[in-house]
C-alpha cells in the first residue's frame, strides 16, 4: 500500500507541476509578448500608418501599434560609489496604446509612475534591484548605433567618442516573468527612434489578438494579405522550443515515474506469491469443496485490487495535499537549508506553478490500478490452476 501510495503521490505532484508550468508559461508569454509581429524582410518599416489600418481590418485582430526594439548599454550614475553597467533590450512603444503587451507592461508597476514624457523609461524589478535603481535616478544610455558610428570613425582615424543619452527612471514594473523583469527597459516610441536614429521609421508592428491561441490562423490571413515582403511571426513560434520542451518533459515524466508504481506492482506480485505458497492447503480444500478456478483467482485478485485501491486513494490524497502546499514546502526548505530549489533565473517564475487536470489524474489512477491488478494476475492464475490432490499432497 505504501509503495503504491508513494508512486501515485509523486506522479500527481510532478504532473500537476509540469501542467502548471506549461499553463503559466503560455499565459505569461501571451500576456507580455506580442501575439503577432509584422516586420519588413529587409530594412525598416516606413509605411507603418497605412499598414496599421490594413492589418486592423483582419478578423481576430484587436489592435495594432508600432514598436522599436534593440539592445542598449545602461550606465548608472550613483551619487557615491562606482557605476554599474548592464545590457538589456529597450522596447519603444506608444504609451497611449491600449494594446497588449504595452498596456500590460505599463499597468504592472510596483513603484513610480508609467508616464514616459521626456527622456524617461521603465525598468523591470530584477533589473532595478541588480543596478540599485529607484524612480527618479538618472541613467546614461548608449545605443548600439552610437557605438557602431564610433567604431566606424575610429577605423577612419577620427576621434569621435560616443555621447550617452541621459534618461530618468520613471517607474519599476514586475510581470512575474524573470526574462522580462531582468532584461527589458520600456521607453516611448519617440525616444527609441532617437536612440537608434530611425527618424520616422520603426522596426515593426505589434498585433494584439482577441484570442492568443488563434495566432496561427491570423498569421496565415496576414501572410495572404501583406505578401512576401513582410515577415509575420507569432508568439508561439518565437518561444516554440521553450514551450515544446515543457510538453516533452511532461510526457517523459509519465513514463519515468510510472516505474515507481511498477515497482509497487512487483511488490504486490511477490507478496501474493508468498501468500499462495502459505495457503496451498486452504486452496486445495476450497477446490475439493467445489470452488472453480475463477473463484480462487478472484480471491487473490481481490487482494491486489484492495491494495491498489487503498494505495491509489492514499496517494491521490497525499499528492493533492503536496500540490496545495508546494510553495510553503519550498520556502521552508530554503529557510532551513539556505538552498534555492526553484531559482527564478533558471525557471523564469518566482513561485512553483501547478495545475491539476482531471484527465491527468484519471490516467494516473487508472494506470496505477491496472498495474496493481496485473501484479496480482500471475500468482492468482497459479492459485486457480492448483489441483486439489496436488495441493493436499503438497501439505
Amino acid at each position: 500500500v505504501l509503495g503504491v501510495m508513494l508512486g501515485v503521490a509523486v506522479l500527481v505532484i510532478v504532473i500537476a507541476v509540469m501542467s502548471g508550468f506549461d499553463r503559466e508559461l503560455r499565459h505569461k508569454l501571451a500576456a507580455y509578448t506580442a501575439h503577432v509581429r509584422v516586420e519588413p524582410r529587409e530594412g525598416l518599416l516606413t509605411n507603418h500608418a497605412a499598414l496599421r489600418t490594413e492589418i486592423a481590418a483582419v478578423p481576430g485582430v484587436r489592435g495594432v501599434t508600432p514598436y522599436v526594439m534593440g539592445p542598449v548599454l545602461l550606465k548608472t550614475q550613483p551619487a557615491e560609489g562606482a557605476s554599474a553597467f548592464h545590457v538589456p533590450s529597450v522596447l519603444g512603444v506608444d504609451p497611449a496604446s491600449a494594446v497588449p503587451p504595452v498596456s500590460t507592461l505599463l499597468g504592472s508597476l510596483v513603484a513610480g509612475t508609467n508616464e514616459l514624457r521626456g527622456y524617461s523609461f521603465l525598468v523591470g524589478r530584477e533589473l532595478a534591484a541588480k543596478l540599485n535603481l529607484q524612480p527618479g535616478d538618472a541613467v546614461a544610455v548608449y545605443a548600439v548605433t552610437q557605438l557602431e558610428r564610433w567604431n566606424t570613425a575610429r577605423l577612419r582615424g577620427e576621434e569621435e567618442a560616443p555621447l550617452a543619452d541621459d534618461f530618468t527612471v520613471r517607474g519599476v514594473f514586475e510581470v512575474g516573468f524573470y526574462d522580462l523583469d531582468a532584461l527589458l527597459v520600456v521607453c516611448s516610441l519617440a525616444n527609441a527612434r532617437d536612440l537608434f536614429g530611425l527618424e520616422n521609421a520603426v522596426h515593426g508592428l505589434i498585433v494584439a489578438l482577441d484570442d492568443a491561441e488563434q495566432a496561427a490562423a491570423v498569421q496565415s490571413r496576414l501572410l495572404g494579405k501583406l505578401g512576401a515582403g513582410y515577415k509575420v511571426s507569432t508568439w508561439y513560434e518565437e518561444h516554440a522550443s521553450f514551450i515544446e520542451s515543457v510538453v516533452v518533459e511532461k510526457n517523459m515524466m509519465y513514463y519515468l515515474l510510472f516505474f515507481i508504481t511498477l515497482v509497487a506492482a512487483f511488490g504486490i506480485c511477490s507478496g501474493l506469491i508468498t501468500f499462495v505458497v502459505q495457503k496451498t492447503r486452504e486452496i486445495g480444500t476450497l477446490k475439493a469443496l467445489g470452488a472453480t478456478d475463477g473463484q480462487v483467482m478472484w480471491i487473490f485478485l481481490s487482494q491486489s485490487l484492495i491494495v491498489g485501491l487503498l494505495g491509489v486513494a492514499a496517494g491521490l490524497g497525499l499528492g493533492l495535499l503536496g500540490v496545495h502546499y508546494r510553495n510553503e514546502f519550498l520556502f521552508q526548505m530554503r529557510r532551513l537549508t539556505g538552498f534555492e530549489l526553484f531559482p527564478a533565473d533558471i525557471y523564469h517564475f518566482y513561485e512553483l506553478p501547478a495545475l491539476v487536470i482531471p484527465g491527468d489524474v484519471a490516467i494516473i489512477v487508472t494506470g496505477s490500478l491496472l498495474m496493481c491488478l496485473l501484479g496480482g494476475l500471475i500468482p492468482a492464475w497459479h492459485a486457480g490452476r492448483l489441483k486439489p490432490v496436488e495441493a493436499l499432497r503438497h501439505e
